[in-house]
């Protein structure tokens, strides 16, 4: 087995489930008199439900009972998975199966390390379940992104040093966290956003086969 272990984020990383959970922020937060723009959603990204709600309450000036708060997550969630319902393999996001095949290819341990308590559902509609040695979601943790904690266990449940890992994220939490764990950090997405990253490309297309393999051997 190789020495180097690769971890994936999965919203906007591996698959489009950002825009929906854009979308139902959105309509929470107007929902409650606040306006939502897209840099605030960058905020967003990678951090838990409750973090996200808190924030969005922040920006907001407003305070709500704990009665609330709950009934507010929950209703996010439940417009949430209404989105995800129906989603196949369509949304698997340009050339992930590619550098998930190359990795598989060379037995390189492969796991996720994502936020999302949808992840492994959403995995398995879009049939990348099987591709996974390990999956630690945000059922699995107690602490949300920039924290380390799911890219410690991921690291964990696939028997490799941290040093020894590569992380693909595309939040700013995410790549602080994989910093943190003492990780390789991939941003996917705006290097003007994820400059703490290693390295940043725009999506998995502009990611050669020889800089994955150049990873592996690392």
């Amino acid at each position: 087995m190789n020495t180097v272990g690769f971890i994936f984020d999965l919203d906007g990383v591996m698959v489009d489930t950002a825009k929906y959970h854009f979308l139902a922020w959105k309509n929470l937060a107007n929902s409650l008199g606040i306006d939502f723009s897209n840099e605030q959603n960058e905020q967003l990204k990678g951090v838990s439900r409750i973090r996200s709600l808190e924030k969005i309450l922040s920006w907001g000036n407003k305070t709500i009972s704990q009665e609330e708060f709950d009934s507010l997550l929950h209703e996010k969630n439940e417009e949430y998975l209404k989105y995800i319902e129906n989603m196949d393999e369509s949304e698997i996001l340009p050339d992930v199966p590619r550098v998930l095949e190359l990795l598989l290819a060379n037995n390189s341990p492969v796991a996720l390390g994502s936020a999302s308590k949808n992840a492994r559902a959403i995995l398995q509609k879009v049939n990348l379940l099987n591709k996974f040695n390990a999956i630690v979601d945000g059922n699995d943790v107690s602490k949300a992104k920039p924290d380390p904690e799911v890219f410690i266990n991921a690291a964990e449940k696939i028997k490799i040093n941290p040093s020894k890992c590569v992380v693909f994220e595309d939040s700013v939490a995410g790549v602080q966290a994989a910093k943190k764990a003492n990780m390789l950090a991939i941003g996917i997405g705006e290097k003007s956003i994820l400059h703490e990253a290693d390295y940043v490309f725009r999506d998995f297309r502009e990611m050669s086969t020889e800089f994955i393999i150049q990873l592996m051997n690392n």
